[in-house]
């Protein structure tokens, strides 16, 4: 494997490093072991019933944040080993980026956001960076997962500047630091944002149709779609029953994804042939090299806008995340009134108070709001909804409502 990498691609033996020195492990790279204790971690396993556009009560079928995050895996891989990059780095940065993400997907997220303004906001990137380095427990040594540098550099996406301050304070020259010079994460972090836009347009759209808020002639419309669509016709011709719709949907998002992961491949190649970097240091003083080519970016952004229009902002989608906001801001209020209403682990946490520099100079109450959206966060869809219906008595977002 090691000899099939480019030199600008992350090497296992050429890490940064953890924050916590250990020794290697005698049969896995470093890239492997951070995949492996993603894989094993509590957060990882809470994924199976955290959901992104249609919550958990609607439907066992419904892509989950777990199978999304194996699907990004999956794509990452793929498009790493045609670019001669660190496959093992890429699915661990993939199978961990949503672990800091709300119950109630992105409706959640807003909610918590919200409660979290007066006290530094809530960003699920920085919150996903919070679980692999704080808020898992399961070694005696440290906190978290004390995970590789590139690892944790390829959870966080996104970063504000000021969290990023902060980072910087808690983690001088670490993974903050590249949003306050404005540095590239490695080539294997910038294809796992790409294997995340590809992965959810593509399930989204199946989800979308299955749960018959789109419908396949609407999707004539996007060209992406539509173009494999035909195609697809083209080739199967008995696919034009009614009866083979799910056949049809099928093959036309494989056909799309494939297209879409081909697309990057060749865009990719020809932008690294341009720049040459020389290695690792070289991608991050360097701009952005994984990309789709122009006309795929604008296929893409065109099917991006078309879900937006009619499945995010669908009736339907818009009466739940309503509700689903509702409890978030529910259990945020409560929790931060009466701290024993969380298990006693979190009450402790308040009570020790702030234990790392970035946290020196936090008042209580911004604290403790922290501690709470910290349990709040971690929480599954289904939890969450029962947790609200013991502390209100109200039934939102159960079974019994689907």
């Amino acid at each position: 494997m090691k000899s099939l990498l480019a030199p600008y691609a992350c090497d296992p033996d050429k890490s940064q490093g953890r924050r916590f020195a250990q020794a290697p492990a005698p049969t896995r790279t470093e890239y492997q072991r951070d995949r492996d204790r993603i894989v094993h971690s509590t957060a990882f396993r809470r994924l199976v019933y955290k959901t992104q556009v249609f919550l958990n009560h609607e439907g066992d079928l419904f892509r989950t944040r777990l199978t999304h995050s194996l699907e990004v895996a999956q794509l990452g891989r793929s498009m790493a080993r045609s670019l001669h990059l660190n496959e093992d780095l890429v699915e661990a940065i993939a199978l961990a980026h949503d672990l800091g993400h709300t119950p109630f997907g992105h409706a959640g997220q807003d909610a918590l956001n919200d409660c979290m303004r007066p006290f530094g906001g809530f960003e699920h990137n920085l919150q996903s960076l919070r679980v692999v380095d704080h808020l898992e427990e399961r070694y005696p040594e440290f906190d978290g997962l004390n995970l590789t540098f590139e690892t944790r550099e390829g959870i966080l996406k996104h970063c504000s500047r000021r969290h990023a301050e902060q980072l910087e304070m808690d983690e001088p020259n670490g993974v903050g630091r590249r949003f306050l010079v404005h540095q590239q994460p490695s080539l294997e972090a910038q294809l796992c944002n790409l294997a995340d836009e590809i992965a959810y347009n593509a399930h989204d759209i199946d989800d979308g149709v299955r749960s018959g808020l789109i419908t396949l002639a609407q999707l004539q419309d996007v060209a992406l779609f539509d173009d494999h669509l035909q195609q697809t016709l083209a080739d199967h011709p008995r696919l034009q029953d009614k009866h083979q719709g799910r056949r049809l949907l099928y093959e036309s998002i494989r056909r799309m994804l494939s297209s879409q992961v081909y697309d990057v491949i060749t865009a990719t190649d020809v932008a690294l042939a341009e720049a040459a970097p020389a290695d690792v240091e070289a991608v991050r003083q360097g701009v952005p090299l994984v990309w789709f080519g122009e006309a795929m970016r604008v296929k893409s952004g065109a099917l991006k806008s078309f879900l937006l229009q009619w499945l995010y902002r669908h009736p339907q989608v818009m009466q739940t995340t309503g509700q689903a906001k509702q409890v978030v801001r529910d259990l945020f209020a409560v929790y931060v009134g009466a701290p024993p209403e969380m298990p006693e682990s979190h009450q402790r946490r308040i009570e020790q108070g702030p234990q790392r520099a970035s946290e020196a100079d936090t008042d209580f109450v911004t604290f403790k709001s922290r501690v709470v959206a910290d349990y709040i966060a971690g929480m599954t869809d289904r939890f969450a909804a029962k947790e609200h219906q013991r502390l209100t008595g109200l039934s939102f977002l159960s079974e019994g409502n689907a």
